[in-house]
């Protein structure tokens, strides 16, 4: 992935023309979880297969045979702990936390750093709302590439924000494509701070603070101290090493403890800061009391207050 400084780096975006390997492993993840039986999965996305290479597309569909999903999930648990569980039950608790925000109202969803998050075209109730995904040109051309032929699944006020984050400017980019800071707004921000600097993050989130009071942030983020000192969480051994074979690495976490008072600092209340142990065991609780690793992800839900001061 690479990286740029202030408002022109803050999400991670294509090398060389090719989408981050670990968006496609998520993907990959979302696939395996879609091909279980209705009765056992935590959602169906029918979209994840689009967003995979040709070798983990076949690995997608041979999981449509029954059994096989489960020998797939448990070799990927073995050799990085926690990675899929953590990030199935994290689409499921995002899932859900868009959904309650529909029945709050909301009239406005941006999803920061997209890439292959495919929500707007599989989350019912969209249809009404503006729906921004905003990320490199080059990312969300690739994308648009691969979603060709689904206008029928598009929410008809779908807007793409391309934004080359080494040169354009958020705030107008958005403003231009329609956004408003005057309405209701869920701003989702998934999988991206922990590869960003700390200034990126200030200025997305100072961002996100002038968006309508009552407005929801939701943004996973990884506990500071998996850099400061890996070995204190399990499994991080292999799942680093996978980082830098993908070219990939992790530069940013914050203190749980501090999370309050730094998102205060810069115009959001926290409302709730949740554990990938903690979100695990809300929708697998049988794989939670087995499974360990991951234990470094979070998710943190803040809202606008009334007197925000980015």
């Amino acid at each position: 992935m690479i990286l740029h400084g202030s408002f022109s780096g803050i999400y991670p975006i294509v090398k060389d023309g090719q989408a981050s390997r670990t968006a496609g492993y998520v993907a990959l993840f979302r696939a395996i979880e879609s091909s279980r039986p209705a009765s056992h999965r935590l959602f169906e996305d029918p979209f994840a297969k689009r967003f995979l290479d040709r070798r983990l597309a076949l690995l997608a569909e041979a999981c449509r045979v029954p059994g096989v999903a489960e020998l797939v999930s448990r070799y990927i648990d073995g050799r990085w702990a926690g990675a899929r569980s953590s990030a199935v039950a994290r689409t499921r608790f995002i899932d859900d936390a868009i959904a309650a925000s529909l029945d709050r109202g909301i009239e406005q969803l941006v999803i920061l750093g997209s890439g292959f998050d495919s929500r707007a075209y599989r989350l019912s109730g969209l249809s009404e709302l503006d729906v921004f995904e905003v990320d490199h040109p080059d990312t969300l051309g690739k994308k648009r590439a691969l979603i060709e032929g689904l206008s029928h699944a598009i929410p008809p006020k779908l807007r793409f924000v391309e934004v080359d984050f080494r040169s354009d400017d958020l705030p107008a980019a958005m403003a231009g494509a329609g956004y408003s800071e005057h309405i209701s707004t869920f701003i989702l921000w998934e999988g991206v701070t922990n590869y960003l600097t700390e200034s990126a993050v200030d200025a997305t989130l100072r961002w996100c603070a002038r968006a309508a009071p009552g407005s929801q942030v939701l943004f996973t983020y990884i506990d500071r101290a998996v850099l400061d000192d890996p070995g204190s969480f399990a499994g991080t051994e292999d799942l680093f090493e996978a980082l830098e074979a993908a070219g990939e690495s992790w530069t940013f976490g914050l203190d749980p403890s501090e999370l309050g008072s730094f998102l205060h600092r810069r115009g959001l209340e926290l409302d709730r800061d949740v554990g990938s142990s903690e979100y695990r065991a809300l929708y697998m609780p049988a794989v939670a009391r087995l499974m360990r690793g991951y234990g470094f992800y979070r998710i943190a839900m803040a809202h606008v207050p009334d007197h925000a001061q980015p």
